[in-house]
């Protein structure tokens, strides 16, 4: 009995560890922090290995290493630790994206009024560091006077487009690449254009205000709607954007909870 009693603990105890260690992963997934956790984790495994093959002296450098290691990742990625703390406090209210999609529409609307072309990419599910390295980076939280400023006329940053993702505005003046379908017409512009190819390589929404009419379009799943009414755009990025809260499996549970959103398609 003893025995059992032994075994189902050390049982529990692994579970727990590892229910910790997923939530944790699901908190830093499409983060600069996820490698370096997966960093963290094969060397803890090494640790363990190399402890129960009696190697002392591989043992001993590991384990000073795999402390040295923590330590650094609390300090090399404090903006994203950061942000994951405050992510806990919201538990699925959901108020941060609807301030950031109210921010956007807010910023849709004015743009559009004044014929200001814009490209704005809000990230899902699949990252999108590529098309960020390929901008210039911003990490500022989404406000419609910075996307404004963004695309004024004449600014540095006008040209491509802005990432938004986790309610932050990561870059400016990104490339996104240019759709290649053949079907679609040839009077639509590089905007356009390269927001349809953008949704055909990833699971983004992005909208796109046409300097030439001032038109609101918005792309996902490689479809494009165009000539959407200003007054409905935040209605509409709000159905794509805040998260689906009826599946019941622990993972989507715990992505809802830890803001990986699961968003409707348009």
């Amino acid at each position: 009995m003893g025995f059992l009693l032994g075994y189902w603990e050390i049982t529990l105890e692994i579970l727990i560890l590892w229910g910790v260690y997923y939530l944790i992963y699901l908190l830093l997934k499409e983060t600069a922090a996820e490698q370096v956790l997966k960093g963290i984790v094969i060397i803890t495994v090494v640790v363990i290995l190399t402890r129960g093959f009696n190697l002392v002296i591989i043992n001993w450098l590991l384990t000073r290493f795999l402390a040295i290691s923590v330590i650094a990742f609390l300090i090399i990625l404090q903006p994203e630790i950061r942000r994951v703390l405050a992510n806990l406090g919201r538990f699925g209210i959901y108020s941060a994206e609807k301030e950031t999609i109210g921010e956007i529409a807010k910023a849709a609307k004015v743009l559009s009024k004044k014929k200001i072309g814009a490209l704005m990419a809000i990230s899902r599910e699949s990252g999108l560091r590529r098309y960020v390295e390929s901008g210039v980076s911003i990490d500022s939280r989404v406000t419609s006077e910075l996307i404004n400023t963004i695309f004024a006329p004449g600014a540095s940053l006008h040209d491509g487009g802005i990432i938004i993702s986790d309610q932050r505005i990561e870059a400016a003046a990104c490339l996104f690449p240019l759709t290649q379908n053949p079907n679609i017409s040839k009077t639509m512009g590089t905007r356009h254009r390269a927001a349809l190819g953008l949704s055909e390589e990833t699971d983004a929404v992005v909208l796109v205000v046409s300097e030439e009419t001032g038109g609101l379009s918005l792309a996902a799943s490689g479809k494009i709607t165009e000539n959407i009414d200003p007054k409905d755009i935040a209605k509409i990025l709000e159905r794509v954007y805040i998260p689906k809260i009826n599946k019941k499996s622990f993972s989507s549970v715990a992505k809802n909870i830890f803001k990986k959103r699961n968003v409707k398609q348009v």
